[in-house]
């Protein structure tokens, strides 16, 4: 009898299986997403609430008491006017220094199109150096344009996901902590045109009453070890005495108390392009920043000229069409960095294509273009740049186009570009941004 049962059971699922397999097309698409399950999922805190109906305002000055109150920029400030005039002074002189920060979500993961970007203005324009470097990041392993290793007794805060650090966020939207002594991390360059080596690099730290702290550094056939003065908001330690090198490690002792930022490798002459991505990221924890501190990083890091916003991916299927809280909320974040970086342009580039599958079907989704409408809004609001990726791509069911291109220019999840599409991206806001550069000079 036991065996009988056993059968039954047996044959029951089987024919449960067949017919699943059988009806599966039948079933609403939504139940089978495109996208592989991922790992190291990152939720934006501020948007959590902002989507659960708290008002956007009261969200952000919640979460930041520095928030600066909204004022209308100078017209100098105004669009790209003056990062234009800087590049066609870097143009016209081959002198002077000009410095992009690229802020954006996993679609710039592991460097993906702020590397192309990067080569195509050092390229045209000179410099060399990878730019800033946090201390750890999460997509370390994935990033070929330079080799990034570090302990496990590293402590992060994220603006993603954290309101109130424990001291204040640095210039990638994290702060780092040791956890013991014998803490590392190191940084190899790649061998790729103008970032093969390691330029004068720095370390960037923060304040503590710590007196007793010293990090040991290694590159070439140097070994030395150095105190860290820590009076300082934001202290600067050359690591190589203003040498290049292929590589330099780091080894901290007694300095659990002290805030840690990341390294920059830059020359003095040249455009440099920092790539501060952050999975899950939907723009607003920019708001997080402390003024006082981003001034000192502004000016220490030679002054930000262009600030890029490049965002979309996360805010994107929350149930609702109505993106008029998102456009506020970036909006205060576009006055916060203007009062972070005081002579820096921004620049807003709009989500990507993402395709949904509808009636068996991948089609552009639904929620794509009032997002892409509501980010143009802002930027016109703010006098920033815009530039409209949707459209750039190839608008209304480019994703889906990208993804069955042979070869394929983006992953099956019909959201990210894989190495080739995030190329095509960059060269394609590289001479969007050109075009634009070349009617400023006409005028």
């Amino acid at each position: 009898m036991k065996t009988s049962y056993f059968k039954q059971a047996f044959i029951i699922i089987i024919l449960a299986t067949l017919l699943f397999v059988a009806f599966k097309e039948y079933l609403p698409p939504r139940i089978f997403p495109e996208s592989a399950p991922t790992t190291n999922v990152v939720m934006d805190s501020l948007m959590i609430e902002a989507i659960g109906g708290a008002k956007i305002d009261s969200v952000l000055h919640q979460a930041n008491d520095s928030l600066v109150d909204i004022k209308k920029p100078k017209k100098t400030e105004q669009y790209l006017l003056g990062f234009f005039k800087k590049l066609k002074n870097l143009e016209t002189t081959q002198k002077g220094k000009i410095r992009i920060g690229y802020y954006g979500d996993s679609m710039t993961d592991g460097d993906l199109i702020v590397q192309d970007l990067r080569a195509l203005f050092q390229q045209a324009y000179g410099g060399n150096g990878i730019g800033f470097l946090p201390i750890a990041s999460e997509s370390a392993k994935s990033r070929g344009s330079v080799t990034h290793t570090y302990s496990n007794t590293w402590r992060t805060q994220s603006y993603v996901n954290v309101k109130r650090p424990k001291r204040p966020f640095g210039v990638s939207g994290q702060v780092f902590f040791t956890q013991g002594n014998g803490t590392w991390l190191q940084y190899k360059s790649s061998q790729q045109a103008h970032i093969n080596e390691l330029y004068a690099p720095a370390l960037y730290y923060g304040k503590s009453g710590n007196k007793e702290a010293t990090v040991e550094i290694s590159y070439d056939t140097v070994k030395v070890v150095k105190t860290l003065n820590t009076d300082k908001l934001l202290n600067v330690l050359p690591l190589t005495d203003g040498q290049t090198t292929k590589s330099v490690r780091l080894t901290f002792y007694n300095t659990d108390s002290i805030p840690f930022y990341g390294v920059s490798s830059t020359q003095k002459e040249g455009v440099y392009v920092d790539n501060f991505s952050s999975r899950g990221n939907s723009g607003l924890p920019l708001s997080l920043f402390n003024a006082e501190l981003m001034n000192h990083f502004d000016e220490s890091l030679g002054g930000y000229d262009l600030i890029v916003l490049h965002f979309g991916a996360n805010v994107l299927n929350y149930g609702t069409l109505d993106y008029s809280w998102y456009e506020r909320g970036m909006s205060r974040v576009v006055n916060q960095l203007r009062a972070c970086f005081p002579n820096t342009s921004i620049l807003i580039i709009s989500t990507a294509d993402k395709s949904t599958k509808v009636d068996m079907e991948m089609k552009t989704d639904k929620a794509v273009v009032p997002l892409a409408n509501a980010q143009q809004r802002y930027a016109s609001s703010t006098h920033s740049g815009f530039i409209n990726l949707y459209e750039l791509m190839g608008g209304q069911g480019s994703m889906k186009q990208w993804v069955e291109a042979n070869p394929s220019l983006a992953s099956k999840d019909y959201t990210h570009f894989n190495a080739r599409g995030a190329k095509k991206v960059a060269h394609l806001i590289y001479n969007k941004l050109m075009k634009e550069y070349e009617h400023y000079k006409q005028q």
